[in-house]
């Protein structure tokens, strides 16, 4: 296994690339900085119908991803001596963070369960060590859109990847703030002009005015992350 490797294990592989196969994320795909490979979990089914799920214990709405089937999919997808790190995408999980996206890019890649219906039956998710990983306090149909997020934030940050690798180290999060203000031509646009500071070409004070601008945007929008 040569680059970064992602395994994604999905009832819907023909989700993907989707939008991983545009852009940078897509340019990099086809020059083999990184690689996708899907498995099909439905393969791995019971049945003449191929049935991955089944009622939920105890009783309740809806249907369960069963253990057994995905069991054989997860080791399908990733022997016992991968040493890539299982995931699945979960409302549940652990909010993603740019700490755990660097981390992630740093090594050999990512093997994603996407679950469906109510979930995943717990005991594979124990017996397979998955870590659930959270996008947002909200919920989808399923982990596919949430599985293009974190591939899409760890991608850009391979090297090679962006134009320019110092164009990650400034953006929201990397510094624990938000991103400060950025401005282009033209200098006025509708009667408002780029901060002049920013054209002075003094790049100290420019650099405090970056800092300054960021902390401002953090306490009003991302308070919780001056806390941290």
């Amino acid at each position: 296994m040569s680059g970064f490797a992602a395994s994604v294990l999905t009832l819907y592989p023909e989700m993907f690339p989707g939008p991983l196969g545009l852009s940078l994320a897509g340019k990099a795909l086809g020059n083999g900085t990184w690689s996708l490979e899907t498995t099909q979990i439905r393969d791995f089914g019971h049945g003449r119908h191929r049935a991955v799920d089944d009622t939920p214990a105890g009783g309740g709405p809806g249907m369960v991803l069963r253990a057994d089937v995905m069991a054989a999919a997860i080791d399908s997808a990733s022997p016992p001596d991968d040493p890539r790190p299982r995931l699945m995408m979960s409302p549940r999980g652990q909010p993603l963070t740019q700490t755990m996206v660097r981390e992630w890019a740093g090594g050999p890649g990512v093997v994603i369960v996407c679950g469906r219906f109510e979930g995943i039956d717990e005991r594979v998710i124990e017996a397979r060590g998955l870590k659930e990983v959270s996008v947002g306090d909200y919920v989808l149909s399923g982990g596919e859109v949430a599985a293009m997020i974190v591939l899409d934030a760890v991608v850009r940050l391979l090297p090679g990847v962006m134009g320019n690798d110092q164009s990650g180290e400034t953006e929201s999060f990397e510094t624990g703030l938000l991103e400060h203000p950025q401005y282009t031509r033209p200098a006025v646009f509708e009667d408002r002009s780029i901060p002049e500071i920013l054209t002075s070409g003094d790049h100290g004070r420019i650099a405090r005015w970056r800092r300054e601008q960021a902390e401002k945007l953090t306490a009003e929008r991302r308070p919780d992350l001056l806390k941290k």
